[in-house]
């Protein structure tokens, strides 16, 4: 990282007609420049100023020595970056996880105290009342965390603390407790001596071809899941057929309320991941490949970054250069083009399309969009076959699914289970059925925009393509289990405030009808021809998938839990 001194004043403003020195609006005094340098200067060597697109990691950088963003160090950043002033301010606060403050704050803690559907069926409002005033400490409430098995969920920092309480929460700010507590997961070592990388070493040796390899994957039929279900083969070709250089993005941001199945392979088995990753790099020939990983797992940027280390140092990394960014609190990152933009160092505002990230993906290249999950079965389906992967289903459905389970179940948690389980398969079999005291009423299955259905509909195959006839579809598979005890008329009002706040604003549709839904549904009742009406616009006109699905929570309520 060349760290310089910007140039004296008086060579980067020219004279006026009267020969004085002309206003140049907010500028860097040589101490913020000097602070500047102190907080980067630990990563000389990694970051570059010349780098447009590693803004977001400058800011991720002086947010975590500060607690918050000075003003007067954004300025410093821009002046160093040679960016307009605007453009970095536009981008620190569009991310939720950023606060820029005006003049010298001290630096405080920030605790986050999830508010999503999971956590607040778990007591996390009452949690957060009585958190109000906890000296030294900014108390927030944020959307989902992806701790919904351990709910309710608050942030100390960067120590996840899961499920917490008033109790915990105290303790952690007594000890000043705000470094990341890492998961017990499978290491380098004991992945190799499992077999791990064979499929991989097999593919750069050529005992393993390219085109067996995508031919593997096509007759296993695996399908995306970050939640679109887009069959990976064909998305594998249509990427291979573009001409190079040609990039791979893998999305590692899943906020969807409810979702934490990636969060669960990330801890338990990093490097199945992994070289699931490094075989899709090598399939396209990509040069580098960048891993987005939201920010609200700080444990595994460390987990991530250590093992990626250690690949480096085995030379397993070969000529991939692999790059991990952190997301910064927006889940409208999790839209395949939006996290493209956030990788460039912008706001995460989704792309139009045409065209497609396989044909214009990061800085205009030909890029590979792939899921954490998806990735993970890739070196699996390669090692046991498709047959393998194709044994595994149930109710005509094929293969195995992640199940990310929440709510009022004994035993809630990531479940792998054939792809096609009922509702009542998966209480019943897998997480030791109901609460007890509680009777099952209703089940969101596919996460926050999965839409909600009633427990008469307790038979339909939990997979692609079989809930859509009931306004409902699978998406990531985040099963949210509601009980007797719950209204599902809030449970709507939440999931909308969630798609209010998360809105990256940039369409009317979908910034504006949020907006709109969240007050006319915390009307006593409901104006059902108007919030149709509503519903529908944001359907046909938002951008991306965020508008068009926040409305499947209100429309499931009004058509089958009258």
């Amino acid at each position: 990282m060349n760290i310089t001194t910007p140039m004296p004043r008086q060579h980067r403003q020219g004279p006026g007609k009267s020969g004085r020195a002309l206003p140049r609006g907010r500028q860097a005094s040589d101490a913020d420049h000097e602070a500047l340098r102190a907080i980067l200067r630990p990563d000389a060597g990694q970051l570059e100023f010349g780098r447009r697109d590693l803004l977001i990691e400058y800011l991720h950088l002086i947010n975590d020595a500060k607690g918050h963003l000075p003003a007067s160090l954004l300025v410093a950043l821009s002046e160093a970056m040679r960016l307009p002033l605007a453009e970095v301010f536009e981008t620190a606060t569009f991310y939720a996880h950023f606060r820029v403050v005006e003049g010298d704050e001290p630096a405080q803690v920030t605790l986050r105290i999830c508010d999503s559907l999971s956590c607040c069926m778990a007591g996390a409002d009452m949690l957060a009342q009585q958190l109000e005033d906890l000296g030294g400490t900014r108390v927030e409430r944020a959307p989902c965390m992806g701790q919904c098995d351990r709910a309710p969920c608050a942030v100390y920092g960067k120590n996840v603390i899961a499920p917490a309480s008033v109790e915990t929460l105290q303790a952690a700010h007594a000890q000043k407790a705000v470094a990341p507590v890492l998961p017990n997961y499978k290491s380098l070592a004991v992945y190799r001596a499992q077999g791990g990388y064979g499929v991989l070493t097999k593919l750069r040796s050529g005992e393993l071809t390219r085109e067996a390899l995508v031919a593997e994957i096509e007759v296993a039929g695996l399908r995306g899941m970050g939640g679109a279900g887009f069959p990976t083969a064909r998305k594998w070709r249509a990427v291979l057929e573009q001409p190079k250089p040609r990039l791979l993005a893998v999305n590692g941001d899943e906020g969807e309320p409810g979702t934490l199945k990636d969060r669960w392979f990330l801890e338990t088995d990093p490097h199945g991941f992994l070289e699931g990753m490094l075989i899709a790099a090598f399939l396209i020939e990509a040069e580098t490949a960048y891993l987005y990983l939201r920010d609200e797992y700080p444990a595994l940027h460390v987990v991530i970054s250590e093992e990626l280390k250690a690949l480096k140092a085995a030379g397993l990394l070969g000529d991939v250069q692999v790059e991990l960014r952190r997301g910064a609190g927006a889940y409208i990152c999790g839209e395949e083009s939006a996290m493209l933009e956030s990788i460039e160092g912008k706001r995460g505002l989704p792309r139009q399309k045409p065209p497609f990230p396989f044909q214009v993906g990061l800085w205009g290249r030909p890029t590979l969009i792939n899921n954490v999950e998806t990735l993970y079965w890739v070196p699996q389906i390669a090692d046991k076959g498709a047959a393998w992967w194709q044994g595994h289903g149930r109710n005509g459905g094929k293969g195995l699914r992640s199940y990310s389970v929440s709510g009022r179940v004994r035993n809630p948690g990531v479940k792998l289970a054939p792809a096609g389980v009922t509702i009542t398969e998966l209480i019943e079999e897998y997480c030791g059925g109901m609460l007890p005291g509680h009777s099952f009423m209703a089940y969101l299955p596919g996460g926050a925009s999965g839409g909600i259905l009633p427990a008469s509909l307790n038979n339909i195959p939990l997979d692609f393509g079989q809930l859509e006839k009931y306004g409902c579809f699978i998406g990531s598979a985040a099963v949210i289990v509601l009980s007797d005890q719950d209204d599902v008329k809030g449970a709507a009002l939440n999931l909308m405030k969630f798609f209010r706040h998360e809105s990256c604003g940039q369409c009317t549709p979908c910034r504006v009808g949020t907006e709109k839904a969240v007050e006319l549904m915390a009307q006593p009742t409901w104006d059902e021809p108007l919030l149709r009406d509503l519903a529908q616009v944001m359907r046909d006109a938002s951008i991306c998938g965020l508008g068009q699905a926040a409305p499947n929570p209100l429309l499931s309520v009004l058509e089958r839990f009258r």
